[in-house]
């Protein structure tokens, strides 16, 4: 065997994940629980992150941290970065100017992308936890128009309140509710949607439900992650063809 040239402490885990710091709990589908993506990945906690701040506040004030946090996934060996909000977009250009790293905060830097795929008068609409706080400014940092139709689920039963106030216990079926709820008042209001984009990360696990209510494409960070990763990790192919008729 040839000597192989090191330079990482971790191999085999491409994407590192900026967590934000919190105790709830988060089921397959939710891009904290390891058991979510089919390749191994890296974490960071970014300490004093709590989702009530970054969504409800303002996380700029958190940079430092963030930026902390990044160059430590960056030196185990990150090719590339994400994170666990949406709302994070606000972060992006300024963290991206600090790590030597591809770079994606959110899920909602996926809606020009979206756009473009979607036939003439039909546009991208965005589900969120927090319409209320979700400002020009995020959208902004993501690229996302400002006259996109957003519907968040803050007057849902639980997600918006357990999610945000970090509740050690979940009811999930009482989420699905909420995640309908939204979901229909969006496209009600809304009739030349083409897609939905989910801003909140703890949303996947109900996308599959979604794109079944509504008919339309779904995208979450779970399947922009997805695309990251194949581009830091590409799949290899053989050189040769495997056919019994012609090989």
């Amino acid at each position: 065997m040839k000597s192989q040239r090191g330079g990482k402490t971790v191999y085999g885990a491409n994407v590192g994940i900026l967590m934000l710091e919190t105790r709830f709990p988060r089921i397959p589908g939710d891009m904290g629980n390891a058991l979510t993506w089919p390749f191994p990945v890296q974490y960071r906690v970014v300490r004093g992150a709590s989702p009530d701040l970054v969504v409800r506040s303002d996380a700029r004030p958190l940079l430092e941290k963030f930026i902390e946090a990044a160059r430590d996934l960056v030196a185990s060996g990150c090719d590339g970065i994400t994170t666990n909000c949406g709302f994070l977009s606000i972060l992006q250009d300024q963290l991206a100017a600090e790590i030597e790293v591809p770079l994606a905060t959110s899920s909602l830097m996926q809606v020009p992308m979206v756009q473009s795929t979607l036939p003439p008068g039909k546009r991208v609409g965005i589900l969120t936890i927090s319409r209320e706080t979700l400002t020009d400014d995020h959208l902004t940092a993501a690229n996302v128009p400002l006259n996109t139709p957003i519907v968040g689920t803050e007057n849902g039963r639980v997600f918006t309140r357990d999610i945000l106030g970090d509740a050690p216990e979940i009811d999930f079926a009482a989420c699905l509710e909420d995640m309908r709820d939204a979901a229909r008042e969006l496209v009600s209001t809304h009739g030349d949607l083409g897609a939905i984009v989910l801003e909140c990360t703890n949303m996947v696990p109900y996308a599959a439900n979604i794109r079944r209510l509504t008919g339309l494409p779904v995208y979450s960070i779970y399947n922009y992650v997805l695309w990251f990763q194949q581009s830091l990790a590409p799949a290899r192919f053989p050189v040769e063809l495997d056919d019994p008729r012609w090989g």
